[in-house]
This record gives structure tokens, sequence and C-alpha cells, in this order.
């Protein structure tokens, strides 16, 4: 019996330990979109300091080509605006994880009560 629960606890080990490493995946995709939303806000800033007059270039590959203003600003706001519904796509998956990681935590508690418990019988009929 205690055999059986080990090899269970084995299983659920590894699981909790694959769910840790997609945690950390997630974390760091979520940290690299923080990054980008704070480096793209301060292009939005800058881009808001300019008015017509002034000559704006987008680096396209090694050149640098002329671009209109009203065209950089909307394209770096559709940029903040999909940086921020993949923030919060990451914060969701996030949550999600870490319920199903609590639920892993529970799963192994038990399966190590069991199997305490299992060798406990084993060493008291010996």
């Amino acid at each position: 019996m205690a055999e059986a629960i080990q090899k269970k606890l084995k299983v659920e080990v590894e699981k909790y330990a694959q769910m840790q490493k997609e945690v950390s995946k997630s974390m760091s995709a979520r940290q690299k979109l923080e990054t980008q939303l704070t480096e793209n806000n301060i292009v939005k800033e800058e881009l808001d300091l300019l008015d017509c007059s002034n000559t704006v270039y987008k680096l396209i590959g090694p050149v640098l080509v002329k671009q209109d203003l009203d065209e950089a600003k909307a394209t770096v706001a559709k940029r903040l605006e999909y940086i921020n519904g993949e923030i919060q796509r990451y914060e969701t998956l996030l949550k999600d994880m870490e319920k199903k990681s609590e639920q892993h935590r529970e799963v192994l508690s038990s399966l190590q009560q069991e199997f305490q418990k299992a060798q406990g019988l084993a060493m008291g009929k010996v």
C-alpha cells in the first residue's frame, strides 16, 4: 500500500514541479511586458512634448524613416493598449495557476500524510 501511495506522491510532485516552471515562465513574460510598458510610456510622454513643427523618425531596420507625429502617437497608443491587454491576460493566467498550485499542495499534503500512516502501519506489523 505504501508503494502505491509513494508512486502517486511522485507523480504529483512532478506535476507540481512542472506547474512551478510554467508559473516562472509566465512571471518572466509578465516582467518583460512591464518593462515594455514603462519604455512605451516614456516614449508617449516624449511625443506629447512635441508639436507639429518637430520632425519624428522611426527606426526601420538600420534606417531612420521620417514619420508623421500623429501617426507615431497612434502607434504608441495602440502598442500601450496591446501591452496592457497582455499584462491583464498574464495576471488572469497567474491567478488561475496559483489556484491550481494550491490544489496541488493540498493533494501533496494529504498524500504525504497517507504515506506516513502507511509507513507507520508497516512498521507496526514488523
